[in-house]
């Protein structure tokens, strides 16, 4: 019996010693989970040197989250995708998130703590790095950039405030961006005016309010397609375009009117962030509105029509129904193509116009860096070849490839003597190519590449029908000279998490209002003057000094 009480109490001790190890262990694997990963990875032996390919030498895989690109049809099977496995000795595993559901699904993933290894154009912003970052979620890049940082580096010396764009309040760097100095999109708030109009009715580009006014009351009277019937329109735009929105451009001739997604509506005035919206001059701009809208001269269809129902009218075989649109470039109302004689090459830019009290200017966006393009997560074994992977698609040969498609089939290199988009010498030439619904060549612009000024305006002049020299011309020559000084822009700012989350709800709720009221005071739903004090209440009990005085605090600090 004494031996058998000596063994089982054996045999206890031996199952308390084994669960003690057990529990010991999983503490262990507990505290590493909640500090904050190492830059380090457990393989950062196999890692070749900075700029020596391949990356590693012996092939593994990393699980990318990446953004949907509209027109490519696979990225597991691109050309490209292929050629940058064979190089770097990466293999990708994607997981593709329609744009549609790109914010919901990035919020999902972080919440729930099941990451891939690599984020990649998923538009991570600033404050979801500062709060991910601080738990270790985000790797920093800091220690990467300094020891393979090759293409990376360059960008940080000669690009302006490259490494103060990318930074976090905390001064590490957890994502890296998008380079994309798009000239004809700093100042993309457009109206376009289909020229022959002008011309058979001997009328001038307009440069007023009042002459804009005066023409489009020419278009709607004095039948410039020449077909006996009032069936011209003359003015429209559409729901949900690019720079398209009724307020875009007009309003630029009443008050400042920024459309930069940070700071929509905002601007500073005497140093202080101000709204755009609740000021007398957007009063005046709204009244101006509602005549264009109440003579018939604004379409109705304008308050509720998609790009195609646009571009129907736009693209009328018949006769020339669109006398004046808005948008970004001519595709946001018309097809570029050589169908119906070329009509869209008709449609120029109106400058920004003259206002009763002076005002006029060119809204002006001038951000240049889309952060957030690609972020390491602690998930992620690999992080120094990640890096080295996402270091190489800042080269010049490497972007071209990934943005523009193979050489020899989408682009060729320039010809001594062949002349760039901004005059200076070019280095490629593009090769018109089918337009397909879809191509499995290249990855579009996904991820952190280098669309400089550069790179972009190096493109060979193609003449009076090339598309980005148009928006490069009507962009420098009638836009440029009306740019506001930079004082007036609202620059990146970088909230803290509280005040993002405080931002967030009162953004909507009063962007939400201030558009419903825009299309009800212009329709005349409203009436501007009877319903202004109530409008003007309604946005202060909706805390939009609260709104302003986050970012004026925040302004202040990082000024």
């Amino acid at each position: 019996m004494r031996k058998m009480m000596t063994g089982l109490i054996a045999i206890l001790l031996l199952i308390t010693v084994i669960l003690t190890g057990c529990t010991s262990k999983n503490n262990e694997s507990n505290t590493e989970a909640s500090e904050p990963a190492s830059t380090s990875g457990e393989n950062a032996d196999s890692v070749t040197p900075a700029g020596q390919f391949p990356i590693v030498k012996d092939k593994i895989t990393l699980k990318v989250m990446a953004a949907e690109q509209m027109g490519v049809e696979d990225y597991a099977t691109n050309e490209f995708t292929k050629e940058l496995e064979e190089k770097t000795n990466i293999h990708l595993e994607w997981t593709i998130v329609p744009q549609k559901n790109l914010s919901e699904k990035l919020n999902l993933t972080l919440a729930s703590g099941d990451y891939p290894d690599i984020l990649l154009g998923m538009g991570v912003n600033k404050t979801q790095e500062v709060a991910y970052g601080a738990q270790g979620a985000f790797l920093p890049l800091n220690d990467l950039i300094e020891k393979y940082g090759v293409e990376t580096k360059k960008l940080i010396e000669t690009m302006p405030l490259f490494k103060e764009s990318i930074s976090s309040l905390d001064g590490n760097i957890y994502s890296l961006p998008k380079v994309n100095q798009c000239f004809h999109c700093t100042m993309s708030q457009k109206m376009w005016i289909y020229e022959p109009w002008l011309d058979k009715l001997g009328l001038p580009m307009p440069t007023t309010t009042e002459e804009f006014y005066n023409v489009l009351k020419a278009f709607q009277e004095q039948d410039p397609n020449g077909n006996n019937k009032a069936d011209e329109i003359p003015l429209m735009t559409k729901v949900g375009g690019w720079n398209a929105d009724l307020d875009d451009f007009l309003m630029n001739s009443f008050i400042y009117n920024s459309k930069d997604p940070a700071a929509p509506g905002l601007f500073v005035k005497d140093g202080e962030v101000t709204a755009a919206y609740n000021q007398p001059e957007w009063k005046e701009g709204l009244k101006y509105l509602h005549r264009l809208y109440n003579e018939g001269l604004l379409a109705p269809e304008s308050f509720t029509q998609d790009g195609n129902q646009m571009n129907a009218i736009g693209n009328n075989p018949d006769h020339v129904l669109l006398g004046a649109a808005l948008g970004g470039w001519q595709g946001e109302f018309i097809t570029l193509d050589d169908t119906n004689d070329k009509r869209w090459l008709g449609y120029k830019t109106v400058s920004p116009l003259k206002g009763p009290a002076g005002i006029q200017y060119a809204a002006y966006n001038p951000v240049e860096y889309l952060t957030g393009q690609f972020v390491i997560t602690k998930a992620n074994k690999y992080p120094e070849a990640s890096f080295r992977l996402a270091d190489m698609l800042y080269n010049w040969d490497v972007t071209m490839r990934l943005a523009r498609g193979t050489e020899g089939e989408y682009w060729k290199k320039a010809e001594p003597g062949d002349v760039g988009i901004d005059g200076n010498p070019a280095k490629w030439v593009g090769i018109p190519h089918k337009n397909e619904p879809t191509q499995n060549d290249y990855w579009q612009e996904l991820g952190p590449i280098n669309l400089s000024n550069e790179l972009r305006l190096s493109q060979k002049n193609n003449g009076a029908e090339d598309l980005e020299v148009i928006l490069y011309n009507e962009t420098k020559t009638k836009y440029e000279p009306y740019k506001p000084d930079v004082s007036m822009i609202v620059p990146p700012l970088i909230f803290n998490e509280e005040q993002s989350s405080e931002l967030a709800g009162l953004q909507k709720t009063i962007d939400d209002y201030k558009k419903e009221m825009l299309a009800r005071f212009i329709t005349g739903d409203a009436d501007i003057d009877e319903d202004w004090d109530s409008y003007l209440k309604t946005l202060s009990d909706m805390n939009l000094d609260r709104y302003l005085q986050i970012y004026q605090e925040v302004y202040v600090n990082q000024k």
